[in-house]
């Protein structure tokens, strides 16, 4: 059952989706869950089939042009999106295959804003000319299709709401994990001490905190380097450029050479 939208609650996600049973599913347990159920933010899943004006309650056609499969309507889809009477400072996203990439620093301008209407495609795509006429922003959770654009905008409102203030225990947990600087994140371990003969790293028990922090960065930076060469070489382009800022921020001496 999706939960009723409070006017009050300082982030809201407008979902717009032939198949609106679909939410809050995940969404409604853990994390997600507890902070929707107290108020930190809202879900309005919104049936499109319901701005369908002929009694079949149509909502697509065939390809102009020719082709498989079939297309959502662009008057169904615009009636829809204006029924949703969100605010204008709401973004309107696209859940679609050629989107931007949905990146860390996306979610986090996305949670620190109203909460987006998400419209939630299905069969081959939708028409066009409601993406340009309704200013519509394609978003892409990875390079594969899925059957719908539900499952991704699930993805992208989870991703949001653990970043709201109150739904995660701790700040740092939101700041100290991959993407939060470029880099992917380092191996975390707990008890046991010993698993099947696997040690947990000593600098990990060695009450060294300065030491701890420079093996997690260079673990990080290793799992980068190894898994995602494309992260590793941004992170690295921006090496310099950071460490000119630091430098031009550096007072000057005041010993003559």
């Amino acid at each position: 059952m999706t939960a009723s939208p409070s006017p009050t609650a300082p982030w809201r996600a407008t979902v717009l989706t032939l198949f609106p049973e679909m939410f809050p599913g995940p969404l409604g347990v853990s994390l997600a869950g507890r902070a929707l159920a107290g108020g930190i933010w809202s879900l309005e899943a919104r049936d499109i089939r319901a701005a369908a004006t002929d009694k079949h309650r149509s909502v697509d056609d065939t390809p102009a042009g020719g082709g498989p499969g079939m297309v959502l309507r662009a008057d169904v889809l615009a009636a829809a999106i204006d029924a949703a009477a969100i605010a204008p400072e709401r973004p309107k996203l696209l859940m679609s295959p050629r989107g931007r990439p949905l990146t860390q620093a996306f979610v986090r301008d996305l949670a620190a804003g109203p909460g987006p209407l998400i419209v939630c495609g299905r069969f081959e795509g939708i028409d066009q000319r409601v993406i340009d006429a309704r200013e519509l922003i394609e978003v892409s959770i990875g390079d594969y299709v899925l059957s719908g654009g539900e499952i991704a905008a699930l993805v992208l409102i989870d991703a949001c709401v653990r970043l709201l203030p109150g739904v995660m225990g701790k700040l740092e947990s939101g700041t100290d994990e991959s993407f939060s600087d470029g880099l992917l994140e380092y191996p975390q371990y707990t008890r046991p001490q010993l698993f099947e003969g696997r040690a947990i790293p000593d600098v990990l028990t060695s009450g060294d905190h300065a030491k701890v922090a420079a093996w997690r960065h260079a673990q990080s930076q290793a799992l980068t380097e190894a898994r995602r060469p494309d992260l590793w070489a941004e992170w690295q382009a921006r090496q310099p450029r950071e460490q000119s800022r630091t430098s031009q921020k550096a007072p000057k001496s005041t010993t003559d050479g």
